[in-house]
């Protein structure tokens, strides 16, 4: 069931959504040649705690740690490790914050230094993507698909692999809710009408192989692509209220 937020609801998101924008401004220059993400993990705790918010996934996501941290051909929920960033890395940082009962999500994909044309097309491609992605909702009288066809029609062409194994979600009130968000077209499930007081996370991920992966056998969270090819992912949190859409994640 879609949770509808009223005024007050999307009031609190929103300062929790500028609350990580605000974490990613942050940490970016720590996504560097020889960090690690454990060392960055260990920044996000205690970037919580300063504001007296707490890391939503290990919380309340049963995530082992604050942050997934997906490096090269780890797509989504990788486990920080000590192991030093090296340059041509792709650093995908999946991060979300409860505030005061509002939760939000972001995740932004870096390169680590210098990188190959296709590395650095593909980090552009998917964020161009998920943009495009947003842009297609039409709170008038859109559907909630119109978001994986308006990414899939820019990626497909580009003989990209879509992940659909994995999707965006609603977020607000809880860490992951209704309605599942595909960002592949033709996409699964119910294909419900746009409404004030949507919240919703939209994350492709998108790789240079195939679309399809694998969970890891023995941490039992990462995500990997079956080919072993490279893998991005961008997310922001957005709101429909009042017929407009408003991207949580972004500092005003």
């Amino acid at each position: 069931m879609i949770k509808i937020k009223n005024k007050k609801e999307v009031d609190g998101i929103r300062r929790s959504c500028h609350l990580l924008a605000q974490s990613f401004q942050e940490l970016q220059p720590l996504v560097k040649e020889g960090n690690t993400g454990i060392a960055i993990n260990a920044w996000a705790e205690n970037f919580a705690t300063k504001y007296k918010a707490t890391p939503s996934f290990r919380v309340h996501g049963g995530f082992p740690t604050a942050m997934c941290i997906s490096v090269n051909h780890a797509v989504i929920h990788g486990i920080p490790t000590d192991k030093p960033f090296q340059t041509g890395d792709i650093v995908s940082i999946d991060f979300g914050l409860e505030l005061n009962g509002y939760f939000s999500d972001k995740a932004i994909s870096f390169i680590i230094g210098e990188s190959s044309p296709s590395v650095k097309e593909l980090i552009a491609d998917t964020q161009e993507a998920l943009m495009l992605g947003i842009k297609a909702i039409n709170p008038e009288n859109g559907r909630i698909q119109d978001i994986g066809k308006a990414i899939s029609s820019f990626l497909r062409p580009k003989k990209y692999g879509i992940v659909h194994d994995f999707c965006g979600h609603g977020v607000g009130l809880a860490v992951h809710e209704d309605p599942q968000i595909a960002h592949d077209y033709p996409s699964f499930g119910p294909n419900p009408r746009f409404k004030d007081g949507m919240v919703l996370a939209i994350e492709p991920m998108v790789n240079l192989g195939t679309a399809e992966v694998y969970i890891d056998k023995k941490d039992k969270w990462t995500v990997y692509t079956q080919d072993g090819s490279l893998s991005a992912h961008f997310e922001h949190t957005i709101a429909i209220m009042d017929g407009k859409v408003e991207i949580l994640t972004e500092l005003p």
